[in-house]
């Protein structure tokens, strides 16, 4: 347990303190733009990103993942701030932080075995693009020399490299476009054209609001859609950090952490957030790999704020902006789109679905439903191609075995039952299942109608081959073999 916690802490120092550096300066105006979308002071972001940072730095368990204010949670809050004011967002992101602490200690993290890979592939490219799609703000109707500094940067955040890794190329960038910017007093949108930055540190408070139950009911529903799509982002960002690490994370710790964090950053002042999956991917691909890089991706956002704000201020938009893009281009699985026509067409489709969903809607939740929905249809449906029913007849003609194979479930159950000939005149009928497998009510309902439409017929059936799990479904569901089951089915 030491080892562990001394090499998740100390295993990376300096990879981790350079990371955590350059993600504090890419998340100064993301936490302002966050706090613009959601309808309220830039501090708030910024007050949040902070907090959250910090702590799921150290409840969390994806050792090197960034977590902040975010768009996806600020979006969900706009008609709260509107309708109620600030005080009711801060309950609202307690009260979701709570829920994720429940759903961490209920094991939930667990169900992200269900999100298949398409489905993933697809939230990472619409994430992509959201994120390009972000910068364009700063890209239209801007004065030329925006283009040419982006150019810039872009061309240092991938040349430099070549000459050394030593300092992570987008720090470089920040550092040589900003001292480019004041030397030859350009003309550009700076971060401190975002918003006013706070001066002062974040303190404990309580969210003024009557304790009801009325206000329990306004804030209940964007608590818990803050704490789905919060805990949503964060295990797919969890997943794609164990892909790019290779190593694997504590799905229902990170739950808690965020709860954790959720819910600490209520009482500060602060909004609601979770992982970041651009910021996550800097973070990685800049050295950091433990949780000192975004423990210090914190403490150096809130140091940058209040002690060198003055600094922060002047950074150019540009060098933000080619950050970003340097992350949309990274983040987006290029080999994907070589993948359309190798991959089945199922797998496609979802992708493809999901990606379109969530740009369609800017809603990564409803994106990833889509794509589950998508991928369990599919799924289902190959299942039941895989489903055959065989019959021979004996050689005096009496009797007639049928073999099942595959999976009798939902999407089967109605093959299943026309592969019966009811009306045959035969003195007994077997049922041989042993290579098949009863899954569901649907699968019951259909062998007790054509056990029962036999019987009818005056014909003797038999049931043999039952694995161990469907037979226990059937002696608990089936009613074939109870009294009154004769006069169900003519009743039907």
């Amino acid at each position: 347990m030491f080892r562990r916690t001394r090499s998740e802490w100390l295993g990376n120092i300096r990879g981790d303190v350079l990371s955590g550096l350059v993600v504090a300066l890419a998340l100064i105006p993301e936490a302002i733009a966050f706090s613009i979308i959601a309808g309220v002071d830039p501090k708030i972001g910024l007050y949040a990103s902070f907090s959250i940072a910090v702590i799921t730095a150290i409840a969390g368990g994806r050792p090197g993942m960034i977590s902040a204010a975010t768009a996806a949670t600020a979006v969900l809050m706009v008609t709260l701030v509107r309708d109620h004011g600030l005080q009711y967002l801060l309950a609202a992101t307690v009260l979701a932080g709570l829920i994720q602490i429940v759903a961490g200690l209920l094991k939930l993290g667990y169900v992200m075995r269900f999100v298949s890979k398409s489905v993933m592939t697809g939230f990472v490219n619409a994430l992509a693009i959201l994120i390009f799609m972000a910068q364009l703000p700063e890209l239209i109707g801007v004065p030329h020399l925006t283009y040419v500094m982006v150019a810039a940067g872009l061309a240092i955040i991938y040349l430099f490299p070549r000459l050394t890794r030593a300092v992570p190329s987008p720090l470089i960038c920040i550092l040589v476009l900003t001292a480019v910017s004041l030397a030859l007093g350009l003309d550009l949108r700076t971060v401190g054209d975002m918003g006013e930055l706070p001066s002062t540190l974040p303190v404990f408070l309580l969210p003024d609001i009557p304790l009801t139950m009325e206000t329990l009911l306004i804030i209940l529903p964007y608590s818990a859609a803050v704490a789905a799509v919060g805990l949503l982002e964060s295990l797919m960002t969890a997943t794609i950090v164990d892909e790019l690490t290779d190593t694997r994370s504590d799905r229902n710790r990170e739950c808690i952490g965020q709860g954790l964090a959720n819910t600490v950053t209520g009482f500060m002042g602060g909004m609601a957030g979770c992982a970041m999956i651009g910021q996550s991917v800097i973070n990685v691909k800049s050295g950091g790999r433990g949780r000192l890089s975004c423990f210090c991706a914190g403490v150096f956002l809130l140091f940058l704020i209040v002690v060198l704000g003055d600094w922060v201020r002047l950074i150019p938009m540009a060098a933000l902006v080619a950050i970003m893009i340097m992350v949309s281009i990274g983040t987006f699985s290029w080999a994907s789109i070589g993948h359309l026509r190798s991959h089945p067409r199922s797998s496609s489709i979802v992708m493809l679905a999901t990606v379109i969903t969530v740009v369609a809607t800017h809603n990564l939740a409803i994106g990833v439903l889509i794509g589950v929905l998508l991928s369990g249809i599919f799924f289902a449906w190959k299942i039941a191609q895989l489903f055959r029913v065989t019959s021979t007849l004996s050689d005096d003609g009496a009797t007639r075995t049928y073999v099942v194979e595959g999976q009798v479930f939902f999407a089967s159950a109605e093959d299943f039952a026309a592969a019966f000939d009811v009306r045959e005149a035969l003195d007994r009928v077997v049922i041989d299942v042993s290579r098949a497998h009863i899954w569901d009510i649907s699968s019951v309902a259909a062998l007790d109608m054509i056990v029962l439409k036999f019987r009818r017929e005056a014909t003797e059936v038999e049931i043999i081959g039952l694995n161990a799990a469907s037979e226990t479904i059937v002696d608990r569901l089936a009613i074939h073999d109870k009294p009154g089951a004769m006069e169900r089915l003519m009743g039907h």
